[in-house]
């Protein structure tokens, strides 16, 4: 058996450092970089490891990762030698909505607030290089929690303007359960403000976006109503009908029952 079974575990980094069993999910890098697709939308029940494999892609691509060769070697990815020059070259913003359940909007626009002003926060050391002037520090230093509805709405397009002028490199966009704070709008009474405050966002974020290279969102299912998507033509949504990315969420008949020899346990019933 290789490597030690463990539960609930979402990061990538964690789970190949640690020597956790593992399946093979890597292929889908290469799937979805050769799909040239602008921005997609992949949707997915829980538990089908969409965390796990947005984790991977930032480990993959990010910049942070550079010299992480340790990460991917032995995973089918690394097979190709042309993706091999690809790990690690890429600045990457990856944020997750999985926490943002408060149903009110105000509170939800604090809370993704919050997210945005932590990631500012993560890159703030690019803003001592002296190709940025005092009124692009002005501007970083205006996204934090108190931020307005306005500047929240475009901070990660702005963001990506610094990265691409920081790094010479365009900026790879990665979204965790987008629906989750729609979902507890909706619940609670609260869609028109929610989404619109979304739409604005997700506008600027991906679609009038000249610095995004690529851009990957998840959730468990695409909103409809009204969609909040309705100005992104640049998507491709990729459901759990769709033949695109079938074997990459999820686990196969075969990858069960290899799984299955692997941890010893083929023989139970």
């Amino acid at each position: 058996m290789s490597g030690k079974v463990a539960i609930g575990l979402q990061s990538f980094e964690d789970i190949r450092s640690r020597n956790i069993f593992y399946i093979d999910k890597t292929d889908f890098i290469r799937e979805w970089w050769e799909s040239e697709d602008s921005v997609t939308l992949i949707t997915r029940p829980r538990r089908f490891g969409k965390t796990l494999n947005l984790s991977m892609a930032e480990c993959f691509f990010s910049n942070k990762y550079a010299g992480r060769a340790d990460l991917f070697e032995g995973l089918s990815i690394w097979e190709h030698e042309d993706y091999r020059q690809m790990q690690g070259i890429y600045p990457v913003i990856f944020l997750s909505f999985a926490y943002v359940k408060p149903g009110k909007p105000e509170e939800t626009k604090a809370a993704v607030k919050q997210i945005i002003s932590n990631i500012y926060n993560s890159f703030r050391d690019i803003m001592e290089h002296n190709i940025f002037n005092s009124a692009d520090r002005e501007y970083f230093n205006s996204v934090n929690d108190n931020m307005d509805d306005k500047t929240a709405y475009i901070a990660i397009n702005r963001l990506c303007i610094y990265l691409e002028k920081y790094y010479g490199r365009k900026v790879i966009i990665l979204l965790d359960e987008y629906d989750t704070p729609m979902q507890e709008a909706w619940l609670s009474g609260c869609w028109e403000e929610t989404a619109a405050f979304f739409r604005s966002f997700l506008n600027a974020t991906f679609k009038t976006n000249p610095n995004m290279l690529r851009g990957l969102v998840t959730g468990i299912t695409r909103i409809a109503k009204e969609s909040i998507f309705s100005d992104l033509n640049n998507l491709e949504v990729v459901t759990t009908t769709s033949g695109k990315y079938s074997s990459c969420f999820g686990f196969t008949e075969q990858e069960v029952f290899k799984a299955l020899d692997d941890t010893g346990l083929s023989c139970e019933k």
